[in-house]
């Protein structure tokens, strides 16, 4: 039954006003009403764009945002508004609307039409659980929005409130626990962005295997709107809720997935960002198209003409950057700061190419469009593309994209990978001249395992200076240094052959994560692998992040970063391989590793590379400002 608890009260609905300015008065009013009720209506005119045409309401407190937001929806003829007092009641009544009403055609497939559900906290949320379970097996698209109370009052004893989220478990296809709005730049945006994944989970646009999806709705008094009606208010700024976000048009699984690629794309300026996984699919749409190709190490994709060496870097310099219209992202990009910033940018339009029916990455929470491949007449060369006077109209731009576009950034990359070149020359012993030195040691056929924090990166800011990438191996999925040695150490076995080596590149704190690796039975198959680990005891990928600009400001600064962040921990990696039985061999500078990478190797060997981390932070800095001026110089020498 109805959750009309001790502290619940009456609403009166108020009625939008029609703008015949055009905006959307659906929104008009809510700009300066409190958090909770934004929220609710963004979230709601969202749900209402997006093909939810009818929403079930079982009335409550915590749920008086949401309540206030479908009336006026309903008011305004854009849904049509149900109410039940009895929770089962509204889920199987759901389930008949959904199931009762013709599919919708979107994105060139036929999707089944989702129905939400409204309910207050409480057990008014476990009363829809025998309508989940329906739905769950028979697959239909409920979209269950249950109310709570906000985090900070979970487990306190606080009235109506228990452990909502994942209380579905498997029995929905996607469940998220949405904090409580505050008013934070950008939260409305994740929350849009949030309900576009849940809405593609539940019609299975991507997957074929619809069902119900769960948003458990924290909500922070005041929960009803200020005096003002929400329908008269101001209407400046009210659009800024939505309209700034673009919903991602997700391409449904099968042949009609390629219907929603973005042609108008083809003409914009264009760069490709690959990520862990891209696989060379990235590569071939770079150089098939003439796109600039932001590749990460592990991306299967980073070799080839159109790769921009050090891009973390070569992101730094605007008057490149600021020319990108379009990204085409495949893989998970995790890397770079950069990168995610450019995916973020509301100027750019960002396609992502992930195939399967499992989430796409979008950070940043502004793709326009989800493929699940990239559609063949993306690959066709384009007549001339490599060619320097080739002009193609550019659709989306009013200006003309031309081979001059990619001709910047490859000049752009060939002045980064000038200034990292002579930074990593030898003359050094540091962590990228370590990685140079380790890759340029790999034939193509190799495998190079790489772990997490500085050794990755090092790597993406040296690859493209000698030859193409090796295949690279590394252990993205939550970027943690956990296991890399036990990972180097299967993969060796599992990709062992003729000519053909293993190496591993570490910093000291992920081969002591798991030291116990290396302990192998006398009975386990024989395994070939150099695992080179770069020794600057402690963890100096804090000293590029903002721990370290803080650990500058005053002594005291620097010993708290130095016992919590860089954690020294002095430990003799000699004597710890020697407990394993494990050749252990200390390189003293970059030409003696690069000799110890020449002689081949038989049985597991550590190369131990110790390098300062004293000055890690100022020659990170000092690097990226050598390469933006340098990019800089060259692009206004080619004006």
């Amino acid at each position: 039954m109805s959750r009309a608890g001790d502290d619940d009260a009456a609403a009166t609905v108020s009625t939008p006003t029609t703008d015949p300015g055009g905006r959307d008065p659906y929104l008009d009013g809510t700009a300066d009403q409190p958090p909770a009720i934004r929220s609710a209506f963004a979230l709601v005119q969202r749900l209402s764009v997006e093909g939810v045409a009818d929403v079930v309401l079982a009335p409550g407190s915590r749920s008086a945002p949401l309540a206030y937001a479908l009336a006026a929806a309903a008011d305004a003829r854009r849904l049509t508004l149900h109410v039940r007092v009895d929770e089962r009641a509204a889920g199987f009544l759901a389930i008949g609307l959904s199931r009762g009403a013709p599919p919708t055609a979107r994105g060139g497939a036929r999707l089944p039409r989702p129905v939400a559900v409204v309910t207050t906290s409480g057990t008014a949320v476990a009363n829809l659980h025998p309508a989940v379970l329906e739905a769950h097996h028979s697959g239909v698209p409920l979209v269950l929005l249950t109310a709570d109370r906000p985090h900070e009052l979970r487990g306190t004893g606080a009235n109506q409130t228990t452990q909502q989220a994942g209380i579905f478990g498997s029995a929905v296809r996607f469940a998220a626990d949405v904090p409580a709005p505050d008013g934070r730049p950008g939260e409305v945006r994740d929350l849009l962005t949030l309900a576009t994944r849940a809405l593609g989970e539940a019609t299975g646009a991507r997957s074929g295997h619809p069902g119900p999806v769960h948003l458990d709705l924290a909500y922070r008094e005041p929960l009803v709107p200020d005096a003002v009606p929400v329908a008269a208010a101001p209407t400046t700024g009210a659009h800024d809720l939505a309209g700034v976000h673009r919903a991602a048009v997700l391409a449904p699984v099968g042949p009609a997935s390629s219907d929603v690629a973005p042609d108008h794309a083809l003409g914009a300026r264009t760069v490709v960002v690959a990520g862990d996984g891209a696989g060379g699919a990235a590569r071939d749409l770079a150089e098939a198209r003439g796109w600039p190709l932001l590749a990460e190490p592990s991306s299967g994709a980073a070799g080839g003409p159109n790769l921009v060496v050090a891009h973390a870097l070569v992101l730094g310099v605007d008057e490149l950057v600021d020319g990108v219209e379009h990204v085409v992202v495949l893989g998970r990009p995790t890397l770079s700061r950069p990168v995610q910033r450019l995916l973020g940018r509301p100027d750019v339009e960002v396609s992502v190419v992930a195939p399967g029916a499992g989430p796409w990455p979008d950070a940043a929470r502004n793709a326009a469009t989800v493929l699940t491949a990239v559609p063949e007449r993306w690959l066709d060369p384009r007549p001339g593309a490599r060619g320097p006077s080739e002009v193609v109209p550019g659709p989306t731009s009013g200006h003309a994209t031309d081979a001059m576009w990619l001709a910047r950034w490859r000049a752009a990359s060939a002045a980064a990978a000038q200034v990292v070149a002579g930074a990593t020359d030898g003359t050094l012993t540091d962590g990228p001249s370590v990685a140079r030195a380790v890759v340029g040691s790999c034939g193509p056929d190799d495998l190079l395992v790489v772990g997490s924090s500085n050794p990755v990166r090092d790597l993406a800011l040296v690859l493209g200076l000698d030859a193409d990438a090796p295949r690279v191996l590394a252990n993205r999925g939550l970027a943690g240094i956990d296991g890399t040695v036990s990972t180097a150490l299967g993969a060796a076995v599992a990709t062992a052959r003729p000519h053909r080596r293993t190496r591993a590149l570490l910093g000291d704190l992920t081969f002591l994560h798991d030291a116990g690796g290396l302990l192998r039975g006398p009975h386990e198959p024989h395994v070939d692998l150099q695992l080179v680990v770069v020794n600057d005891d402690g963890g100096s990928i804090f000293a590029g992040l903002e721990p370290g600009g803080l650990g500058e400001a005053s002594a005291a600064a620097a010993r708290t970063f130095e016992r919590v962040f860089a954690t020294p921990h002095e430990a003799n990696l000699a004597q710890l391989c020697a407990g394993y039985g494990v050749d252990h061999q200390l390189v003293q500078d970059v030409p003696s590793l690069r000799h110890a990478l020449a002689t081949p190797s038989h049985g597991v060997q550590v190369l131990e590379v110790r390098v300062s981390r004293a000055e890690r932070r100022q020659a990170g800095l000092a690097l990226g400002e050598q390469v933006r001026d340098a990019v800089r110089a060259t692009l206004v020498a080619d004006r």
